[in-house]
């Protein structure tokens, strides 16, 4: 795409050499016809940056997370191109605890995370940026084909702007408290990606089920964050 700008440009001055001129300063034209010619390949410059932008942009869409995806690692087992945008809070919602038509999660044993409309309230998260190519994988993984989650677009507030994003609500929701483990994922993306400390409290201050057996997904974080440590640590040790 450069060179096709380029041979544009080129095409424009056929009066002289843009190499030469910006190496020696004179090639034999005007100052006006020079200022012409640098004040092209600026706009130029700037067209080619605007266009690489948009093409990032159309490849990837922004995610608010507000559950168990506010921890990277979590997200990251099935998405691996979420990366942070920035932490963001979504107005006139509260986060609430449930599952679909009350059938109890197989993978979290008890209620999960969605958001339900209250004026008033608020509901912190993380903004991720991902590739489109793993948009079948968050969906799959909010069980949007059979039903579980619906995929909505919502408006969440940052740092005096507002950002369009993808989230996920659940659908015939029944409330039910989540599982300890559960909760601490959510706490520990809060903590990671440091939410509002109120806020974080207020997520300590979630009754749990106090269910106390195996859950296999913790198991998997834990060896996922654990080659995070590994790779952190190899990076800061030189030797």
């Amino acid at each position: 795409m450069k060179s096709q700008y380029f041979s544009t440009f080129l095409s424009f001055c056929n009066t002289c050499s843009l190499i030469s001129t910006l190496q020696t300063g004179s090639c034999g034209c005007s100052a006006l016809h020079l200022c012409h010619c640098w004040l092209t390949l600026k706009a130029l410059s700037l067209l080619l940056e605007k266009t690489d932008q948009n093409m990032e942009k159309n490849h990837t869409f922004l995610y608010f997370a507000y559950g168990s995806n506010l921890l990277k690692e979590r997200l990251q087992l099935k998405n691996p191109s979420a990366a942070v945008y920035c932490v963001a809070r979504l107005k006139n919602y509260r986060l609430v605890f449930g599952n679909h038509k009350g059938l109890a999660s197989d993978r979290w044993h008890g209620g999960v995370a969605t958001i339900e409309h209250s004026p008033g309230n608020e509901v912190w998260g993380v903004v991720w940026r991902m590739n489109i190519s793993d948009l079948q994988s968050l969906d799959s993984q909010e069980n949007v084909t059979l039903g579980t989650y619906s995929p909505v677009e919502l408006l969440v507030k940052t740092k005096g702007q507002e950002l369009n994003c993808r989230t996920y609500i659940m659908n015939s929701c029944v409330y039910a408290p989540p599982s300890p483990q559960y909760l601490q994922v959510i706490v520990m993306g809060a903590e990671q990606n440091g939410l509002p400390k109120d806020y974080q409290e207020k997520l300590r201050a979630v009754k749990t089920n106090m269910y106390e057996g195996p859950l296999p997904m913790m198991n998997e974080l834990e060896r996922a964050r654990g080659r995070v440590r590994e790779t952190t640590d190899s990076r800061s040790d030189p030797w």
